[in-house]
C-alpha cells in the first residue's frame, strides 16, 4: 500500500475521513488500507479517562459545531449520538474480517452512519447482524469469524502497532514513518504518498 488509514468508530472525524479517502486516494493513483483500531486502550495509556472532546467541554462544543459544517459541506448525513464515545470493539473486529474478505469498507461506512447519523448502538450484536445482512453477508458466519480468538488478538495487535507508530488520535493517516492526524491532514498525506512513490 502507498499509505495507512488508522480510524476508530468512536470518531467523529473518522467518520469523515472513511466517507471519502478511498475516492480520494484513487483519484492520485494510491493504495490505501484501511485500519481500524481501538482507541481507549491508548487513551488510557496517555491517561485520559475519557474521550479528550469530552473532558474538556469547550474543545468539545467546538469539535460537534465544526463536525456539522464539515459534514453540511461535503453533504454527509450527520446527527450528534446521544452517547459519546460509543463502544465499538465488536464492530471493530468484524470490520478486520471485511477487510480480509472485500466488505469491510462499505461495512465501516456503514457503521458510522449508524452512529453519527442515525444515533444507533454500533455495538449492539442485532444492529451490526442487520447490516450485515444488508449487505448480503452470512451474519452468523461473520460474527464467528470475528470473534475468533485468532481475530481478537488481530485487532489487539493493530491497536498496539497504532501505539507504537506514535499515534494518539483518529483519524491518522500514515505513509512509511510520518503521520498525519486528522481528516484535515488528509491531502498533505495524500501528496507525501504520491511523493514517496515517485522515488526511485
Amino acid at each position: 500500500m502507498d499509505l495507512e488509514l488508522f480510524y476508530e468508530f468512536g470518531s467523529q472525524y473518522s467518520y469523515i475521513a472513511v466517507a471519502v479517502a478511498e475516492q480520494a486516494a484513487k483519484a492520485q493513483g494510491l493504495d490505501l488500507a484501511f485500519r481500524p483500531f481501538l482507541l481507549g486502550p491508548i487513551f488510557k495509556a496517555q491517561g485520559y479517562s475519557t474521550a479528550p472532546f469530552v473532558q474538556f467541554p469547550q474543545k468539545g462544543a467546538y469539535v460537534w459545531r465544526d463536525i456539522e459544517r464539515v459534514c453540511e459541506d461535503l453533504g454527509l448525513p450527520f446527527q450528534r449520538p446521544s452517547v459519546f464515545p460509543r463502544k465499538a470493539v465488536l464492530a471493530s473486529r468484524v470490520a478486520l474480517v471485511g477487510m480480509d474478505e472485500g466488505w469491510g469498507i462499505a461495512f465501516s461506512r456503514r457503521i458510522y452512519q449508524l452512529n453519527f447519523a442515525e444515533d444507533r448502538d454500533i455495538e449492539d450484536e442485532q444492529n451490526i447482524r442487520a447490516l450485515l445482512s444488508d449487505l448480503s453477508l452470512d451474519a452468523d458466519a461473520v460474527l464467528s469469524r470475528a470473534l475468533s480468538p485468532e481475530n481478537r488478538e488481530r485487532l489487539k495487535a493493530q491497536t498496539e502497532r497504532a501505539e507504537k507508530l506514535g499515534i494518539f488520535g483518529a483519524p491518522t493517516f500514515v505513509v512509511g514513518n510520518e503521520l498525519f492526524w486528522g481528516q484535515d491532514r488528509m491531502e498533505q498525506a495524500l501528496r507525501w504518498a504520491k511523493r514517496a512513490k515517485a522515488l526511485p
